[in-house]
Protein backbone atom coordinates (compact mmCIF):
# COMPACT_ATOMS: atom_id res chain seq x y z
CA UNK A 1 0.00 0.00 0.00
CA UNK A 2 1.14 3.93 -0.74
CA UNK A 3 0.21 5.54 1.96
CA UNK A 4 1.51 9.27 1.88
CA UNK A 5 0.65 13.12 3.32
CA UNK A 6 0.01 11.77 6.86
CA UNK A 7 -2.55 14.35 8.52
CA UNK A 8 -2.53 13.24 12.15
CA UNK A 9 -0.36 11.42 14.15
CA UNK A 10 -2.30 8.02 14.07
CA UNK A 11 -4.07 8.70 10.73
CA UNK A 12 -3.28 9.06 7.25
CA UNK A 13 -4.46 10.47 4.01
CA UNK A 14 -4.61 7.43 1.42
CA UNK A 15 -4.07 9.32 -2.34
CA UNK A 16 -3.87 6.19 -3.98
CA UNK A 17 -3.10 2.09 -3.53
CA UNK A 18 -1.27 -0.21 -5.55
CA UNK A 19 -3.63 -3.19 -6.79
CA UNK A 20 -1.88 -6.84 -5.90
CA UNK A 21 0.20 -7.91 -8.76
CA UNK A 22 1.83 -6.17 -11.38
CA UNK A 23 1.50 -2.59 -10.12
CA UNK A 24 2.66 -4.01 -6.22
CA UNK A 25 5.63 -5.37 -8.14
CA UNK A 26 6.58 -2.06 -9.90
CA UNK A 27 6.61 -0.13 -6.58
CA UNK A 28 8.54 -2.96 -5.08
CA UNK A 29 11.15 -3.22 -8.15
CA UNK A 30 14.51 -1.93 -7.30
CA UNK A 31 16.01 -2.86 -10.86
CA UNK A 32 17.26 -0.02 -12.67
CA UNK A 33 15.38 -0.58 -16.20
CA UNK A 34 11.66 -1.94 -16.18
CA UNK A 35 9.50 -1.90 -18.89
CA UNK A 36 5.63 -2.52 -17.56
CA UNK A 37 2.50 -3.17 -19.59
CA UNK A 38 1.69 -5.04 -22.72
CA UNK A 39 -1.90 -4.73 -23.08
CA UNK A 40 -4.51 -2.11 -22.93
CA UNK A 41 -6.36 -1.19 -19.31
CA UNK A 42 -3.39 -2.70 -17.63
CA UNK A 43 -2.90 0.47 -15.08
CA UNK A 44 0.03 1.29 -16.71
CA UNK A 45 -0.21 4.92 -16.35
CA UNK A 46 -1.44 4.80 -12.74
CA UNK A 47 1.34 2.27 -11.73
CA UNK A 48 4.12 5.10 -13.17
CA UNK A 49 2.56 8.18 -11.24
CA UNK A 50 2.20 5.96 -8.20
CA UNK A 51 5.87 4.84 -8.19
CA UNK A 52 6.83 8.14 -8.39
CA UNK A 53 4.39 9.21 -4.99
CA UNK A 54 6.29 6.47 -2.87
CA UNK A 55 9.69 7.76 -4.59
CA UNK A 56 8.84 11.39 -3.64
CA UNK A 57 7.83 10.05 -0.02
CA UNK A 58 10.73 7.97 0.82
CA UNK A 59 13.85 10.05 -1.02
CA UNK A 60 12.32 13.86 -0.07
CA UNK A 61 14.08 16.63 -1.92
CA UNK A 62 16.57 14.48 -3.20
CA UNK A 63 13.76 12.89 -5.24
CA UNK A 64 14.06 14.72 -9.27
CA UNK A 65 12.09 12.99 -11.59
CA UNK A 66 11.29 13.65 -15.39
CA UNK A 67 7.97 11.76 -17.32
CA UNK A 68 7.88 11.91 -20.42
CA UNK A 69 5.37 11.76 -23.54
CA UNK A 70 6.06 11.55 -27.20
CA UNK A 71 2.79 14.04 -28.13
CA UNK A 72 1.48 17.27 -26.19
CA UNK A 73 -1.74 15.76 -26.20
CA UNK A 74 -1.06 12.49 -25.04
CA UNK A 75 0.56 14.38 -22.41
CA UNK A 76 -2.26 16.61 -20.85
CA UNK A 77 -4.54 13.06 -20.21
CA UNK A 78 -1.53 12.25 -18.05
CA UNK A 79 -1.57 15.45 -16.27
CA UNK A 80 -5.01 15.24 -15.45
CA UNK A 81 -4.68 11.94 -14.04
CA UNK A 82 -1.60 13.02 -12.00
CA UNK A 83 -3.97 15.82 -10.63
CA UNK A 84 -6.32 13.24 -8.81
CA UNK A 85 -3.54 11.22 -7.55
CA UNK A 86 -1.33 14.29 -6.48
CA UNK A 87 -4.29 16.78 -5.36
CA UNK A 88 -5.12 15.21 -2.24
CA UNK A 89 -1.68 14.43 -0.93
CA UNK A 90 -0.87 17.86 -0.41
CA UNK A 91 1.23 18.37 -3.57
CA UNK A 92 1.17 21.33 -5.82
CA UNK A 93 1.17 21.81 -9.53
CA UNK A 94 2.85 24.95 -11.61
CA UNK A 95 1.11 24.99 -14.97
CA UNK A 96 4.11 27.35 -16.45
CA UNK A 97 6.71 24.87 -15.69
CA UNK A 98 4.43 21.17 -15.74
CA UNK A 99 6.06 20.44 -12.50
CA UNK A 100 4.53 18.67 -9.10
CA UNK A 101 6.56 19.53 -6.21
CA UNK A 102 5.89 17.94 -3.08
CA UNK A 103 6.02 19.67 0.51
CA UNK A 104 8.97 17.46 1.31
CA UNK A 105 10.95 19.41 -1.71
CA UNK A 106 10.65 16.41 -4.36
CA UNK A 107 10.19 17.46 -8.00
CA UNK A 108 8.55 16.23 -10.69
CA UNK A 109 8.23 17.42 -14.37
CA UNK A 110 6.25 16.69 -17.51
CA UNK A 111 6.92 17.00 -20.93
CA UNK A 112 6.75 15.95 -24.71
CA UNK A 113 9.37 15.17 -27.35
CA UNK A 114 7.87 15.37 -30.68
CA UNK A 115 11.52 15.14 -32.03
CA UNK A 116 13.87 13.24 -31.04
CA UNK A 117 16.40 15.64 -31.11
CA UNK A 118 13.66 17.56 -28.32
CA UNK A 119 15.53 15.21 -25.74
CA UNK A 120 19.29 17.04 -25.92
CA UNK A 121 17.91 19.96 -24.08
CA UNK A 122 17.84 17.72 -21.23
CA UNK A 123 21.17 16.41 -21.26
CA UNK A 124 22.39 18.76 -18.67
CA UNK A 125 19.81 18.01 -16.12
CA UNK A 126 19.88 15.43 -13.13
CA UNK A 127 16.95 13.08 -12.51
CA UNK A 128 16.37 10.27 -9.88
CA UNK A 129 13.71 8.77 -11.93
CA UNK A 130 12.58 8.94 -15.89
CA UNK A 131 9.55 7.97 -17.09
CA UNK A 132 8.22 7.09 -20.52
CA UNK A 133 4.66 6.57 -21.25
CA UNK A 134 3.98 4.68 -24.13
CA UNK A 135 7.32 3.69 -25.47
CA UNK A 136 6.05 2.65 -28.93
CA UNK A 137 5.00 5.78 -29.95
CA UNK A 138 8.88 6.42 -30.25
CA UNK A 139 10.10 5.12 -33.94
CA UNK A 140 13.61 5.31 -32.74
CA UNK A 141 15.58 4.32 -29.22
CA UNK A 142 17.86 6.89 -29.47
CA UNK A 143 15.92 9.73 -27.50
CA UNK A 144 15.01 7.52 -25.08
CA UNK A 145 18.51 6.38 -24.59
CA UNK A 146 19.51 9.69 -24.27
CA UNK A 147 17.31 10.44 -21.38
CA UNK A 148 19.00 7.71 -19.59
CA UNK A 149 22.07 9.79 -18.99
CA UNK A 150 20.36 12.29 -17.37
CA UNK A 151 19.99 9.67 -14.42
CA UNK A 152 22.29 10.63 -11.49
CA UNK A 153 22.49 11.69 -7.91
CA UNK A 154 24.51 13.60 -5.95
CA UNK A 155 22.71 12.51 -2.88
CA UNK A 156 23.15 8.96 -3.49
CA UNK A 157 19.51 7.94 -4.49
CA UNK A 158 18.91 4.81 -6.22
CA UNK A 159 18.34 6.42 -10.05
CA UNK A 160 16.25 4.29 -12.17
CA UNK A 161 14.53 4.18 -15.60
CA UNK A 162 10.66 3.34 -16.19
CA UNK A 163 8.66 3.30 -19.85
CA UNK A 164 5.28 1.85 -20.82
CA UNK A 165 3.94 0.45 -23.79
CA UNK A 166 1.48 -1.57 -26.03
CA UNK A 167 2.38 -3.82 -29.17
CA UNK A 168 2.35 -1.53 -32.32
CA UNK A 169 2.95 2.05 -33.41
CA UNK A 170 6.70 2.65 -34.81
CA UNK A 171 8.88 1.52 -32.54
CA UNK A 172 6.94 -1.59 -32.02
CA UNK A 173 9.94 -3.25 -32.94
CA UNK A 174 13.01 -1.83 -31.19
CA UNK A 175 10.44 -2.20 -27.85
CA UNK A 176 10.35 -5.79 -28.75
CA UNK A 177 13.80 -6.74 -29.22
CA UNK A 178 14.80 -4.90 -25.84
CA UNK A 179 12.23 -5.97 -23.96
CA UNK A 180 9.95 -8.52 -25.23
CA UNK A 181 11.70 -11.57 -26.94
CA UNK A 182 14.60 -12.03 -24.36
CA UNK A 183 12.07 -13.30 -22.07
CA UNK A 184 8.16 -12.24 -23.61
CA UNK A 185 6.50 -14.00 -20.19
CA UNK A 186 8.36 -11.05 -18.54
CA UNK A 187 9.60 -11.66 -14.87
CA UNK A 188 13.04 -12.21 -15.53
CA UNK A 189 16.04 -10.17 -14.61
CA UNK A 190 18.56 -9.66 -17.42
CA UNK A 191 22.37 -8.30 -15.92
CA UNK A 192 24.54 -6.17 -18.05
CA UNK A 193 28.43 -5.39 -17.25
CA UNK A 194 30.35 -2.33 -18.28
CA UNK A 195 33.63 -1.10 -17.16
CA UNK A 196 34.34 2.13 -16.56
CA UNK A 197 37.09 3.52 -19.24
CA UNK A 198 39.15 5.30 -16.26
CA UNK A 199 38.83 3.16 -13.28
CA UNK A 200 38.52 -0.30 -14.71
CA UNK A 201 35.80 -0.62 -12.20
CA UNK A 202 32.89 -3.19 -13.36
CA UNK A 203 29.71 -1.72 -13.35
CA UNK A 204 26.48 -3.40 -13.33
CA UNK A 205 23.30 -2.64 -14.63
CA UNK A 206 19.66 -4.83 -14.83
CA UNK A 207 16.83 -4.77 -16.90
CA UNK A 208 13.39 -6.46 -16.66
CA UNK A 209 9.77 -6.35 -17.98
CA UNK A 210 6.79 -6.43 -15.48
CA UNK A 211 3.77 -7.52 -17.92
CA UNK A 212 0.42 -6.17 -17.29
CA UNK A 213 -2.86 -7.00 -18.29
CA UNK A 214 -6.25 -5.99 -18.75
CA UNK A 215 -7.32 -8.89 -15.98
CA UNK A 216 -4.67 -7.08 -13.48
CA UNK A 217 -7.01 -4.05 -13.45
CA UNK A 218 -9.70 -4.58 -11.22
CA UNK A 219 -11.70 -1.16 -12.47
CA UNK A 220 -12.24 -2.43 -15.63
CA UNK A 221 -14.77 -4.50 -16.37
CA UNK A 222 -16.74 -6.91 -18.90
CA UNK A 223 -17.99 -3.49 -20.68
CA UNK A 224 -14.20 -2.11 -20.94
CA UNK A 225 -13.40 -4.99 -22.74
CA UNK A 226 -16.65 -5.36 -25.20
CA UNK A 227 -15.44 -1.72 -26.35
CA UNK A 228 -12.05 -3.19 -26.95
CA UNK A 229 -13.48 -6.35 -29.31
CA UNK A 230 -15.81 -3.62 -30.92
CA UNK A 231 -12.67 -2.33 -32.91
CA UNK A 232 -13.58 -5.04 -35.70
CA UNK A 233 -9.70 -5.73 -35.91
CA UNK A 234 -8.67 -8.78 -34.77
CA UNK A 235 -4.87 -8.53 -34.75
CA UNK A 236 -5.92 -4.64 -32.92
CA UNK A 237 -8.05 -7.28 -30.25
CA UNK A 238 -5.32 -9.74 -29.66
CA UNK A 239 -2.81 -6.81 -29.74
CA UNK A 240 -4.49 -5.08 -26.83
CA UNK A 241 -6.45 -7.20 -25.36
CA UNK A 242 -3.77 -10.04 -24.71
CA UNK A 243 -0.82 -8.10 -24.75
CA UNK A 244 0.20 -9.76 -28.15
CA UNK A 245 3.62 -7.91 -29.52
CA UNK A 246 3.49 -11.26 -31.97
CA UNK A 247 0.66 -8.76 -33.73
CA UNK A 248 1.54 -5.84 -35.74
CA UNK A 249 -1.06 -3.50 -35.98
CA UNK A 250 -1.79 -0.71 -38.64
CA UNK A 251 1.33 -2.35 -40.28
CA UNK A 252 1.64 -0.75 -43.73
CA UNK A 253 2.40 -3.68 -45.20
CA UNK A 254 -0.43 -6.01 -44.07
CA UNK A 255 -0.40 -8.11 -46.66
CA UNK A 256 3.24 -9.79 -45.72
CA UNK A 257 2.51 -13.18 -44.33
CA UNK A 258 6.00 -15.10 -43.40
CA UNK A 259 4.46 -18.71 -44.57
CA UNK A 260 3.94 -17.16 -48.00
CA UNK A 261 7.16 -14.91 -48.51
CA UNK A 262 9.58 -16.67 -46.31
CA UNK A 263 11.27 -19.66 -47.87
CA UNK A 264 13.82 -21.89 -46.90
CA UNK A 265 17.28 -21.13 -48.67
CA UNK A 266 17.92 -23.45 -51.82
CA UNK A 267 20.49 -23.29 -54.74
CA UNK A 268 19.13 -20.56 -56.74
CA UNK A 269 19.49 -21.92 -60.96
CA UNK A 270 22.70 -20.30 -62.54
CA UNK A 271 20.38 -19.30 -65.42
CA UNK A 272 18.04 -16.80 -63.71
CA UNK A 273 19.04 -13.13 -64.16
CA UNK A 274 20.42 -11.56 -60.97
CA UNK A 275 20.48 -8.41 -59.61
CA UNK A 276 21.33 -6.21 -56.80
CA UNK A 277 19.83 -3.25 -55.07
CA UNK A 278 20.75 -1.23 -52.37
CA UNK A 279 20.24 1.42 -49.79
CA UNK A 280 22.60 3.43 -48.55
CA UNK A 281 23.16 4.33 -44.55
CA UNK A 282 26.38 5.18 -42.59
CA UNK A 283 24.93 6.71 -38.83
CA UNK A 284 21.89 4.55 -39.74
CA UNK A 285 21.73 1.37 -41.57
CA UNK A 286 22.92 0.43 -45.26
CA UNK A 287 21.01 -2.72 -46.78
CA UNK A 288 22.12 -4.40 -49.64
CA UNK A 289 19.91 -7.00 -51.18
CA UNK A 290 20.95 -9.84 -53.82
CA UNK A 291 17.73 -10.81 -56.14
CA UNK A 292 17.60 -13.62 -58.84
CA UNK A 293 14.27 -13.13 -61.14
CA UNK A 294 12.64 -17.01 -61.48
CA UNK A 295 12.84 -18.12 -64.96
CA UNK A 296 10.18 -20.94 -64.72
CA UNK A 297 7.94 -22.35 -62.41
CA UNK A 298 9.71 -23.59 -59.57
CA UNK A 299 8.42 -26.70 -57.27
CA UNK A 300 9.92 -26.31 -53.57
CA UNK A 301 9.95 -29.48 -51.99
CA UNK A 302 7.20 -28.82 -48.68
CA UNK A 303 7.09 -31.81 -45.77
CA UNK A 304 3.50 -33.04 -46.93
CA UNK A 305 3.36 -30.85 -49.94
CA UNK A 306 4.96 -29.26 -52.83
CA UNK A 307 5.48 -24.97 -53.24
CA UNK A 308 5.85 -23.03 -56.37
CA UNK A 309 7.75 -19.84 -56.77
CA UNK A 310 6.11 -18.52 -60.15
CA UNK A 311 7.96 -17.64 -63.33
CA UNK A 312 8.75 -13.67 -63.36
CA UNK A 313 8.70 -13.36 -59.34
CA UNK A 314 11.94 -11.50 -57.65
CA UNK A 315 13.28 -14.07 -55.25
CA UNK A 316 15.80 -12.41 -52.84
CA UNK A 317 18.56 -14.89 -52.18
CA UNK A 318 21.48 -12.94 -49.82
CA UNK A 319 20.98 -9.68 -47.63
CA UNK A 320 23.90 -8.03 -46.17
CA UNK A 321 22.05 -5.46 -43.38
CA UNK A 322 25.02 -3.22 -41.91
CA UNK A 323 23.36 -2.71 -38.28
CA UNK A 324 24.99 -2.65 -35.05
CA UNK A 325 21.87 -2.62 -33.32
CA UNK A 326 18.60 -1.50 -34.34
CA UNK A 327 18.08 1.54 -36.68
CA UNK A 328 21.88 2.39 -35.42
CA UNK A 329 24.94 2.13 -38.68
CA UNK A 330 28.09 0.72 -38.68
CA UNK A 331 29.71 4.08 -39.86
CA UNK A 332 31.78 1.92 -42.89
CA UNK A 333 33.21 3.98 -45.57
CA UNK A 334 31.77 3.78 -48.94
CA UNK A 335 34.78 1.33 -50.07
CA UNK A 336 34.62 -0.64 -47.16
CA UNK A 337 30.74 -1.28 -48.21
CA UNK A 338 31.92 -2.01 -51.49
CA UNK A 339 34.49 -4.40 -50.59
CA UNK A 340 32.00 -6.10 -48.48
CA UNK A 341 30.16 -6.69 -51.95
CA UNK A 342 32.97 -7.96 -53.85
CA UNK A 343 33.42 -10.41 -51.30
CA UNK A 344 30.22 -11.31 -50.96
CA UNK A 345 30.09 -11.89 -55.40
CA UNK A 346 32.83 -13.81 -55.94
CA UNK A 347 31.09 -17.36 -56.28
CA UNK A 348 27.75 -15.33 -58.09
CA UNK A 349 27.00 -15.64 -61.58
CA UNK A 350 27.81 -12.39 -63.65
CA UNK A 351 24.89 -9.40 -62.55
CA UNK A 352 22.95 -8.29 -64.75
CA UNK A 353 22.48 -4.52 -63.04
CA UNK A 354 22.64 -2.84 -59.61
CA UNK A 355 20.48 -0.17 -58.23
CA UNK A 356 21.11 2.63 -55.41
CA UNK A 357 19.49 5.62 -53.42
CA UNK A 358 19.84 7.96 -55.94
CA UNK A 359 20.88 10.19 -53.42
CA UNK A 360 23.63 8.86 -53.35
CA UNK A 361 25.07 10.17 -57.12
CA UNK A 362 24.60 13.87 -55.44
CA UNK A 363 28.16 15.35 -55.31
CA UNK A 364 29.01 17.68 -52.47
CA UNK A 365 32.96 18.99 -52.74
CA UNK A 366 34.20 15.77 -53.58
CA UNK A 367 33.31 12.22 -55.25
CA UNK A 368 30.01 11.24 -54.85
CA UNK A 369 29.02 7.80 -52.55
CA UNK A 370 27.83 6.22 -55.68
CA UNK A 371 31.42 7.08 -57.53
CA UNK A 372 33.41 6.00 -54.44
CA UNK A 373 31.09 2.64 -54.35
CA UNK A 374 31.48 1.93 -57.80
CA UNK A 375 35.66 2.67 -58.29
CA UNK A 376 35.49 -0.62 -56.23
CA UNK A 377 33.20 -3.01 -57.89
CA UNK A 378 34.50 -1.43 -61.52
CA UNK A 379 38.01 -2.20 -60.67
CA UNK A 380 37.07 -6.12 -60.25
CA UNK A 381 34.71 -6.23 -62.78
CA UNK A 382 31.31 -6.71 -60.94
CA UNK A 383 28.50 -4.55 -62.17
CA UNK A 384 28.35 -1.29 -60.94
CA UNK A 385 25.75 0.36 -59.38
CA UNK A 386 22.92 3.31 -61.68
CA UNK A 387 20.39 5.40 -59.86
CA UNK A 388 17.52 3.30 -58.45
CA UNK A 389 14.05 4.74 -59.36
CA UNK A 390 13.32 6.80 -56.09
CA UNK A 391 9.58 6.95 -56.67
CA UNK A 392 7.29 6.54 -53.27
CA UNK A 393 4.33 6.71 -54.32
CA UNK A 394 1.66 7.31 -57.23
CA UNK A 395 1.88 11.01 -58.80
CA UNK A 396 0.13 12.66 -61.92
CA UNK A 397 -0.07 8.63 -63.21
CA UNK A 398 3.22 7.59 -62.41
CA UNK A 399 3.66 4.07 -60.28
CA UNK A 400 4.41 4.36 -56.69
CA UNK A 401 7.42 2.49 -55.36
CA UNK A 402 5.60 1.23 -52.46
CA UNK A 403 2.23 0.07 -54.66
CA UNK A 404 4.76 -1.55 -56.58
CA UNK A 405 6.37 -3.75 -53.19
CA UNK A 406 2.67 -4.13 -51.93
CA UNK A 407 1.81 -5.49 -55.53
CA UNK A 408 4.52 -8.46 -55.51
CA UNK A 409 3.84 -9.40 -51.88
CA UNK A 410 -0.38 -9.62 -53.29
CA UNK A 411 1.01 -11.57 -56.43
CA UNK A 412 -1.60 -13.56 -58.60
CA UNK A 413 -3.65 -16.16 -58.19
CA UNK A 414 -2.83 -16.34 -54.65
CA UNK A 415 0.76 -16.87 -55.41
CA UNK A 416 3.22 -13.99 -54.45
CA UNK A 417 5.61 -12.00 -56.97
CA UNK A 418 8.45 -11.26 -54.48
CA UNK A 419 10.00 -13.86 -52.10
CA UNK A 420 13.17 -13.82 -49.38
CA UNK A 421 14.85 -16.58 -47.86
CA UNK A 422 14.64 -17.34 -44.16
CA UNK A 423 17.80 -16.33 -43.26
CA UNK A 424 17.36 -12.58 -44.50
CA UNK A 425 16.44 -11.80 -40.58
CA UNK A 426 16.54 -7.45 -41.37
CA UNK A 427 13.76 -8.05 -43.93
CA UNK A 428 11.81 -10.13 -41.49
CA UNK A 429 12.00 -8.14 -38.56
CA UNK A 430 11.53 -4.26 -40.00
CA UNK A 431 9.33 -4.88 -43.41
CA UNK A 432 6.18 -6.22 -41.39
CA UNK A 433 5.92 -3.84 -38.68
CA UNK A 434 6.85 -0.32 -40.78
CA UNK A 435 3.58 2.03 -40.22
CA UNK A 436 1.70 4.36 -42.27
CA UNK A 437 3.12 8.28 -42.03
CA UNK A 438 0.75 10.05 -39.71
CA UNK A 439 0.93 13.22 -41.88
CA UNK A 440 0.79 11.54 -45.18
CA UNK A 441 -0.78 8.04 -44.82
CA UNK A 442 0.09 6.93 -48.78
CA UNK A 443 3.44 6.91 -47.31
CA UNK A 444 6.13 4.96 -45.17
CA UNK A 445 6.65 6.26 -41.65
CA UNK A 446 9.74 7.36 -42.65
CA UNK A 447 11.33 7.69 -38.95
CA UNK A 448 11.02 4.04 -38.66
CA UNK A 449 13.67 1.58 -39.24
CA UNK A 450 12.81 1.32 -42.97
CA UNK A 451 15.99 0.71 -44.72
CA UNK A 452 15.74 -2.83 -46.14
CA UNK A 453 11.93 -2.22 -47.69
CA UNK A 454 13.80 1.23 -49.45
CA UNK A 455 15.76 -1.80 -50.81
CA UNK A 456 13.14 -3.66 -51.60
CA UNK A 457 11.45 -0.55 -53.22
CA UNK A 458 14.18 -0.12 -55.13
CA UNK A 459 14.15 -3.22 -56.85
CA UNK A 460 11.06 -3.64 -57.76
CA UNK A 461 10.79 -0.42 -59.38
CA UNK A 462 13.69 -2.03 -61.35
CA UNK A 463 11.67 -4.71 -62.64
CA UNK A 464 7.69 -3.15 -62.50
CA UNK A 465 5.02 -6.22 -62.35
CA UNK A 466 1.52 -5.35 -63.82
CA UNK A 467 -0.70 -8.34 -62.54
CA UNK A 468 -2.62 -10.36 -65.27
CA UNK A 469 -6.27 -9.64 -65.55
CA UNK A 470 -8.64 -12.50 -64.40
CA UNK A 471 -9.74 -14.57 -67.06
CA UNK A 472 -13.71 -13.86 -67.41
CA UNK A 473 -16.21 -15.14 -70.08
CA UNK A 474 -19.81 -13.69 -71.27
CA UNK A 475 -22.16 -14.17 -73.84
CA UNK A 476 -22.60 -12.68 -77.26
CA UNK A 477 -25.19 -13.01 -79.94
CA UNK A 478 -22.74 -14.12 -82.54
CA UNK A 479 -20.24 -17.08 -81.49
CA UNK A 480 -20.45 -16.96 -77.85
CA UNK A 481 -16.82 -15.46 -76.69
CA UNK A 482 -14.58 -12.84 -77.98
CA UNK A 483 -10.31 -12.92 -78.12
CA UNK A 484 -9.65 -10.35 -75.30
CA UNK A 485 -5.59 -9.08 -75.60
CA UNK A 486 -4.41 -8.78 -72.03
CA UNK A 487 -1.83 -5.83 -70.73
CA UNK A 488 0.63 -8.39 -71.14
CA UNK A 489 1.93 -9.21 -74.54
CA UNK A 490 1.90 -12.59 -76.10
CA UNK A 491 -1.35 -13.10 -73.32
CA UNK A 492 -4.48 -13.77 -74.66
CA UNK A 493 -7.49 -14.68 -72.70
CA UNK A 494 -11.39 -15.29 -73.03
CA UNK A 495 -13.70 -12.06 -72.40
Amino acid sequence: MLTVGETAATECTIGWEAQKGPQTALLACPVFEVFFGGARGGGKTDGMLGEWASHADLHGKSAVGLMVRRERVQLLETIERSRQIYGPIGARYSDQDKMWRWPNGARLRFAYLERDADADAYLGHSYTRVYVEELGTFPSASPVLRLMATLRSGEGVPCGFRATGNPGGPGHQWCKARYIDPNPAGWQIRKFTFENPWTRETIERDRVFIPSKLQDNKFLGPEYVANLQMVGSDTLVRAWLEGDWTVIEGAYFDCWRYDLHVVEPFEVPAHWARFRSMDWGSAKPFSVGWWAVVGDDHRLPVQGASRIIPRGALLRYREWYGAASPNVGLKMTAEAVAGGIVERERSDATLRYGVLDPACFKEDGGPSIAERINKVLIQVRLRPFHAADNSRVPQRGSMGGWDQVRSRLVGQDGRPMIYCFSTHAASIRTIPALQHDPARPEDVNTESEDHAADEWRYACMSRPFVPVPVARTRSVPDSGYAPFRSAVPGDWRLY
